[in-house]
C-alpha cells in the first residue's frame, strides 16, 4: 500500500553572503520545534504620541522570534555512525554556534592589523542568517542569544542529546535599507504575508 502521509518540510536556517545575497549554506533543522513564539512591536512615532500621530507606524514592528532546536544522536549510534561514535552531537551543536563567531581568519587578519597600527579595525561580518519556516515565511533575522542545555552523555563525555534556545531579531527594511539582500529578502516575507491576509 502506498505511503499517502505528506511530505514534512523541515525548518532551516539559510546563510547569504550579506552584500551579495550569494548561498553560502544551509543547516536544516534535525527535528521541527513544536513550537516558535513570536512577538511584534509596532513602531510608533513616540511614547506618548500627540492625537495627530495616535494611528501612524514608523516603519514595519520590531519582530522577534523564539525557537529550540533539538539535537539527537541517538539513531546515529544505533546506525554505528563513526561521527556520532566518536564525537556525539558536537559537529551539530558547532555548526550552530559558529554562526555568531567571526570566524578565526578574521581574527588573526584584525590582530595582525594592530600589530601593524591601524587605528581603526572594521567589524567582522557574519553571514546574512536566514530562517525559513515553510516557503511562506522566510525571514531575515540576526541570533540576539543562544543558549545549549546538553541533556545526555557517551561514555567519552559526548553530548548525545541536546536543545538549542534561539532568540532572533528579523531585520526589517528599517534595519538594512530596502536595496541589500537582507532588505529584499525583508520585503518578500511581508509581501507574502500581505498576500496571506487577503486570502483570510
Amino acid at each position: 500500500m502506498p505511503n499517502i502521509s505528506p511530505r514534512l518540510q523541515k525548518g532551516a536556517i539559510l546563510l547569504l553572503e550579506p552584500n551579495t545575497g550569494i548561498p553560502l549554506g544551509r543547516i536544516d533543522l534535525q527535528y521541527n520545534p513544536e513550537t516558535i513564539t513570536r512577538s511584534l512591536k509596532p513602531q510608533t512615532p513616540g511614547e506618548e504620541p500627540d492625537r495627530s500621530e495616535l494611528l501612524r507606524l514608523k516603519g514595519p514592528p520590531v519582530e522577534t522570534i523564539s525557537v529550540t532546536v533539538e539535537l539527537d544522536a541517538t539513531d546515529k549510534l544505533e546506525a554505528g555512525d563513526a561521527t556520532a561514535m566518536s564525537l556525539g552531537l558536537q559537529p551539530q551543536m558547532a555548526l550552530l554556534e559558529t554562526l555568531v563567531y567571526p570566524s578565526s581568519m578574521e581574527l588573526i587578519a584584525n590582530e595582525a592589523l594592530s600589530f601593524m597600527g591601524t587605528i581603526e579595525i572594521i567589524p567582522m561580518n557574519s553571514p546574512l542568517t536566514l530562517m525559513a519556516w515553510g516557503n511562506h515565511r522566510v525571514t531575515p533575522v540576526r541570533i540576539t542569544s543562544f543558549e545549549i542545555t546538553e541533556e545526555a552523555f557517551d561514555p567519552q563525555l559526548n553530548p548525545i542529546r541536546a536543545k538549542i534556545a534561539l532568540s532572533l531579531r528579523v531585520l526589517s527594511v528599517s534595519d538594512a535599507g530596502f536595496l541589500s539582500p537582507a532588505g529584499t529578502a525583508y520585503m518578500a516575507y511581508q509581501m507574502q504575508k500581505e498576500a496571506l491576509a487577503r486570502r483570510a
